[in-house]
């Protein structure tokens, strides 16, 4: 596996509705699978699985709109509302018509909005911790809801300290300072302070309950996976998601938390490619 320190490269720029959108490749040969984020972090989050699957798979990686080294700017809606239509629009570009998907976090209600309303097919779905079914959202969240301005304007290393101690709870175990660090430096400065509180007020509900009563119509082979210890979406949502999921292959990983990228990527790792294995083997006509 690569280091904690290193990066992937994003060295393509996609233009989105007149804004940069930061993406990446690895790999050259065989089928496609796109990995995608959650909220507040990047496409920092698959550093240690993307190179292993690179070696036989077509990977690609990028950083949502207003996230990471994609474009940040004010009154720019960047709400789970836009994000499905940029992955449609990405793969499009891409020239992707049936990839696998790796999504976490809000990662996954964005898979799932582009399949379910924008007409997106994969071979696959690999949800990992997904924001899908109401009530989601921490305290901290409702709380920057209601005092959006408070934050923004807070001094700068009030701002840091939030972030950091916000971070650090979506891990089980400690995070290395390096870790830490690299998650929290998007976020600082003039434009990602304010970036990183308009991400939190476009939080909406709404944007997972329209999709709500669709879930077991997902058009693929779905694994579902869910960290036992994962204190921002509890285990209990991951059961009741894997309820609605017709179908769907269902696995808990054990002494991770929500970021399990950091916690456990080998766990990720050895699912996926068992489940990939599966669904490469199964008929195309789903």
């Amino acid at each position: 596996m690569t280091h904690a320190s290193d990066a992937l490269a994003l060295r393509e720029t996609f233009d989105f509705h007149g804004q940069a959108v930061r993406w990446g490749q690895l790999g050259t040969q065989g089928p496609a699978l796109v990995m995608v984020h959650g909220t507040p972090f990047s496409a920092h989050v698959w550093r240690r699985i993307a190179p292993l699957f690179a070696q036989h798979c077509r990977v690609f990686y990028y950083d949502l709109l207003g996230y990471g080294q994609s474009q940040k700017a004010p009154g720019q809606d960047i709400s789970l509302g836009v994000q499905n239509t940029l992955l449609a629009a990405l793969l499009e570009h891409w020239g992707l018509e049936r990839p696998h998907l790796l999504a976490h976090d809000f990662g996954g209600a964005t898979a799932l909005r582009a399949h379910l309303l924008d007409g997106c097919n994969y071979a696959s779905l690999t949800l990992i911790d997904p924001v899908a079914l109401a009530p989601w959202g921490s305290p901290l969240i409702q709380h920057v809801r209601q005092h959006e301005r408070a934050f923004s304007d807070a001094p700068a290393y009030i701002h840091e300290a939030i972030v950091r101690a916000y971070l650090q709870g979506a891990a089980f175990k400690p995070l290395p300072a390096e870790v830490l660090q690299a998650y929290v430096t998007p976020w600082m400065g003039e434009i990602g302070q304010a970036a990183f509180y308009r991400q939190i007020v476009q939080m909406d509900q709404r944007y997972t309950d329209a999709i709500e009563d669709q879930l077991a119509s997902v058009r693929c082979p779905v694994l579902l996976l869910w960290d036992e210890e994962d204190r921002w979406i509890p285990l209990a949502q991951g059961d009741a998601l894997a309820g609605r999921l017709d179908g769907a292959r269902y696995l808990r990983i054990p002494h991770a938390g929500h970021l399990v990228q950091e916690d456990a990527p080998e766990a990720i790792v050895a699912a996926l490619m068992a489940f990939l294995r599966l669904s490469e083997a199964a008929p195309k006509d789903q």
